[in-house]
């Protein structure tokens, strides 16, 4: 197995990546394996993307009702 360092991680960096670690149960290195395993795994890129911008995506919104639809007279 190989051995990496990373090296000049932010302060922001390194307290989002623990606190994702902690969401997860894991440790700060097991939460760095299971996201470069997943963006090295086909079709992991994209669910790594899924999971690092799930805080963006306002899913938590409510949509207000829809009205109902209108006639439109093109004539």
């Amino acid at each position: 197995m190989a051995n990496i360092t990373v090296r000049n991680l932010d302060d922001e960096g390194q307290r989002r990546l623990k606190q994702r670690a902690a969401e997860h149960g894991r440790s700060m290195e097991a939460e760095v394996r299971s996201i470069l395993t997943a963006a090295l795994t086909r079709g992991g890129l994209a669910q790594a993307w899924v999971e690092a911008t799930e805080d963006l995506r306002g899913d938590e919104l409510e949509l207000p009702e829809r009205s109902a639809l209108r006639q439109v007279d093109l004539g």
